[in-house]
């Protein structure tokens, strides 16, 4: 125990001297100044915020990370969040003050800013981009967490690095307020509170780490005298990260569910609807209201409909997807004329296969030019063999002949034969050996000769 104990002392000795940043910090004063000199927004600053707002949404609406990814870069909304990290540490609510009447105009202005751009952007999609920051995680508190730990260290030590940019684009601050402007522009909520609280919750937790730096760092507290005011914003503090913490989990736990039951509905589908006459055209996997939705569709022989969905809900059952409202349409049916219940999903369905028709069409043709470029070539190597092996030989056509019958039978056969042209008779043993060179030379089986036939066009 007493060796253990040792040991343990030496690893926490080492550790201790390796994570020991204190002699490598600057000043308070240096500190203070850095972080002071970008909470306020005016001049150059302000300037900055308006193109990187420009920047951010037309990244967003071209659906380019590169643009997202310089926005974020450019963006100073960094500066204010940290300052306020750095008035709760030390206690300074005039600096605290500032810092969230200067981010309440930033995010004011960034909304009005990317809402009118939306408003005029001929491009109105719902990009993946957009998509991605309006569902807010855990994850995202864990990033903005670590994000904002990196960025109050690399503000207070000498050796700084290219720790910010970094930061900058990990904790995405710029992009969620844009969506939301999205979200105002295009009139829906989802965009606009799902963005707006992502955006909420890397500012939290950015001013979380940052106050939790300065504790650590044991910077000096401002002397106010007031204690009362401090541990009122200290609760709402808490408050707020319990808050994030608790409705993050939420969300996550949400957006995992459905992940793993898209996941179930697919295999569901792919899987268990497979019939001998009847395909899946296309399926939908749907949240609605609380509710879990497969809508599938149906093209071939129409089955039972009460029996078919029967079966299903009981293979649902199975595959643990109890609960889940299946939707099966049939559309078209083979030997029916009952029509078509989505024709815009059979439209796509037949130009697609259209599409597939004539790529195959092409496909074929280019083997065809293949095989007859093949056969031109072989041909001619056979002519300049024959000519040696078989002197009397002048002409040879081989061909491949479809044999029908007209006495009833429907059954169609295929004959290899070749046509020759000799200058002479040729033996029977002759004839024997150039058949058989024929079937070896040009791998075919049962090579009938024609030799000399009356009429033949040479």
């Amino acid at each position: 125990m007493g060796k253990f104990s040792t040991f343990a002392d030496k690893v926490t000795s080492w550790l201790k001297e390796y994570l020991n940043v204190s002699e490598d910090l600057l000043p308070q004063p240096d500190i203070e100044e850095s972080i002071r000199s970008g909470v306020v927004f005016k001049g150059s600053q302000l300037l900055t915020l308006v193109f990187a707002i420009g920047v951010a949404s037309v990244g967003l609406n071209a659906n380019s990370i590169p643009v997202i990814i310089g926005a974020m870069l450019i963006s100073p909304l960094m500066g204010p969040i940290i300052g306020m990290g750095l008035a709760i540490g030390i206690e300074d609510f005039e600096l605290l003050k500032k810092g969230l009447l200067n981010i309440g105009l930033a995010v004011l202005g960034s909304l009005l800013a990317s809402a009118l751009y939306f408003t005029v952007s001929p491009q109105f999609e719902e990009s993946s981009q957009l998509l991605a920051r309006t569902t807010p995680s855990f994850y995202d508190i864990l990033i903005a967490l670590f994000g904002g730990a990196a960025g109050i260290l690399s503000i207070a030590v000498k050796n700084k690095g290219q720790v910010l940019p970094g930061v900058a684009i990990a904790t995405s601050l710029m992009p969620p307020l844009c969506t939301a402007g999205y979200g105002i522009a295009t009139m829906q909520a989802d965009f606009f509170f799902g963005a707006l609280y992502l955006f909420f919750t890397n500012m939290i937790f950015i001013m979380f780490a940052t106050w939790a730096g300065v504790k650590l760092m044991r910077l000096k507290k401002v002397e106010t005298g007031v204690s009362t005011r401090y541990h009122k914003v200290k609760l709402i503090l808490y408050a707020a990260v319990t808050f994030t913490i608790g409705m993050s989990a939420f969300l996550s736990f949400r957006m995992f569910s459905k992940r793993i039951f898209t996941v179930k509905a697919s295999e569901f589908v792919e899987q268990q609807m497979v019939f001998p006459n009847t395909q899946v055209l296309n399926y939908k996997v749907l949240f609605q209201n609380g509710k879990r939705i497969i809508d599938v569709n149906l093209i071939g022989a129409e089955l039972p409909k009460d029996s078919l969905q029967l079966a299903m809900m009981n293979k649902l059952d199975s595959c643990g997807l109890a609960g889940t409202v299946l939707n099966i349409r049939q559309g078209v049916t083979v030997g029916n004329n009952s029509g078509v219940t989505d024709h815009a999903d059979f439209a796509q369905f037949f130009n697609d296969l259209q599409i597939k028709l004539t790529d195959s069409r092409e496909e074929v043709d280019s083997l065809k030019r293949v095989i007859n470029e093949g056969d031109g070539k072989q041909s001619m190597e056979i002519l300049k063999e024959i000519r040696v092996l078989f002197p009397t030989v002048r002409n040879i056509a081989v061909s491949k002949m479809y044999l029908g019958s007209t006495e009833g039978n429907e059954s169609i056969d295929t004959v290899n034969v070749a046509f020759i042209s000799s200058s002479g008779q040729m033996g029977t043993s002759e004839e024997k050996k150039l058949k058989e060179y024929l079937e070896v030379r040009l791998d075919r089986s049962d090579v009938h000769l024609m030799v000399n036939p009356s009429g033949f066009p040479w």
